[in-house]
């Protein structure tokens, strides 16, 4: 793992006030959101609410961020979920005191991995893109939230 990147893949608090701290504009662009075949994320080949995002800091894509939930009932998360709007999702979770995070998992995502050609196309091709994902519970619902690294991100060190 990058030395410059190592801060930011192990941020352990919500990586867009991070962000916030490291520029003058920040926007979340909602790229997806609807129910969406997940084969590389879930168990099964099941239809479940996602959403994608580009987060960025004045106007450049810093990270590119997809978020899954476990069920396509997923009660008040799924209602909170699908009214976020320009919102950033850690806006909710680094917020509401009832989530529980498991632990943070680290990959090198290349041309192997099923994310890596959506990547690509909103971000443009790189050869490896350094991620991190991670379950966030609220009751008997989940969120899986994977952030990729996008190479911008370096000028925020």
């Amino acid at each position: 793992m990058p030395g410059v990147l190592r801060s930011w893949l192990t941020e352990p608090h919500s990586l867009t006030a991070r962000c916030l701290r490291h520029c003058r504009s920040f926007r979340v662009r909602v790229l997806a959101q609807g129910c969406r075949l997940a084969r590389d994320e879930a168990v099964g080949r099941a239809c479940l609410p996602m959403r994608e995002v580009l987060l960025e800091c004045d106007g450049v894509p810093v990270i590119f961020a997809r978020s899954v939930l476990s069920s396509p009932r997923s009660g008040r998360l799924g209602a909170w979920f699908a009214g976020l709007g320009a919102r950033s999702l850690g806006s909710l979770l680094f917020r509401y005191p009832g989530f529980v995070r498991d632990e943070i998992e680290y990959l090198c995502l290349d041309a192997r991995h099923p994310l890596y050609r959506r990547v690509c196309a909103v971000a443009g091709a790189a050869p490896c893109f350094w991620a991190r994902r991670s379950r966030h519970h609220l009751g008997a619902g989940s969120v899986l939230v994977t952030e990729v690294f996008l190479p911008a991100i370096a000028a925020l060190a």
